[in-house]
């Protein structure tokens, strides 16, 4: 199939993956002030139990704590733990939570084990948007986040038919040198460069890093044949259960150098049947 469009190209996209464990609700052209309220929303409801936020939902500076946490991580490495940690740690400061108003409470954030079921959510962002870091760099745009949870951990770049995928690892560079993924964004663990022809996904090096072409993988099946075509890709790679996969156990954090490897050369052949 040809798209003369990114556009085009884009909506065909979500809509498969809308069929393969993704939410139809799309998030579109939301900022990083959005997407920390989303966030908020799932946090609250999956952590409604007596002993966490009861009915006492997450106040901005509350959110702002588990940001300060992120920036302070930094590294691949250590926010890859930080996902895979399965909670983070607050003190509340909503006076509304008269029993844990000034304590530190626990909240659960990820479960690698809750594929596709218990309280994991996977959404959508279409387009978000990217606040300009100085005076000099205007606003960005993404083409698509996907959420689980409300923490953005796969961001994918697209390009129309004929133009070659290396203008969309490009794009990802860019927008990393310029300091997009910073603050919430710093948690995405994988990039996706795709046109419909061509797909290659790489780690995310973090801000002191270099993007490595040599970490620059196809998709593969079980004999190492690469997957290219966009359809089978959003079926088996970017598809649920396996991106939630991804995330929980084939991204690798290595102790040597801070930077996360993807293991590679992994499809479950069931995601595409």
């Amino acid at each position: 199939m040809m798209f003369q469009r990114e556009s085009d190209f884009e909506n065909a996209l979500i809509q498969i993956l809308t069929t393969k464990g993704w939410e139809d609700q799309i998030l579109k052209y939301p900022t990083e002030d959005d997407l920390l309220k989303n966030w908020a929303k799932i946090l609250f409801d999956n952590n409604r139990g007596i002993d966490r936020l009861g009915d006492c939902p997450l106040t901005d500076g509350e959110m702002q704590q588990i940001i300060e946490q992120i920036t302070e991580l930094r590294t691949p490495l250590k926010l890859n733990g930080f996902i895979n940690g399965k909670t983070v740690s607050i003190k509340r400061d909503n006076l509304e939570d008269k029993v844990h108003f000034g304590k530190e409470i626990s909240l659960k954030i990820y479960d690698r084990l809750e594929i596709a079921a218990g309280q994991s959510r996977y959404q959508i962002v279409e387009q978000p948007v990217f606040r300009g870091k100085s005076r000099l760099l205007n606003d960005r745009r993404g083409d698509l986040l996907l959420l689980i949870n409300g923490m953005p951990v796969i961001h994918i770049e697209l390009k129309r038919s004929g133009v070659p995928v290396s203008q969309a690892c490009n794009q990802i560079e860019k927008y990393a040198h310029e300091g997009v993924f910073t603050g919430l964004f710093s948690l995405v663990q994988v990039f996706v460069a795709m046109n419909p022809d061509e797909s290659l996904y790489f780690a995310n090096p973090g801000p002191d890093g270099r993007f490595n072409p040599d970490y620059y993988f196809h998709w593969a099946d079980f004999n190492n044949e690469p997957i290219n075509d966009w359809k089978l890709i959003a079926s088996s790679l970017l598809s649920i259960p396996m991106a939630h996969q991804l995330i929980g156990f084939y991204t690798v954090a290595d102790d040597a150098d801070g930077i996360l490897k993807n293991t590679h050369r992994i499809l479950v052949t069931s995601v595409m049947s």
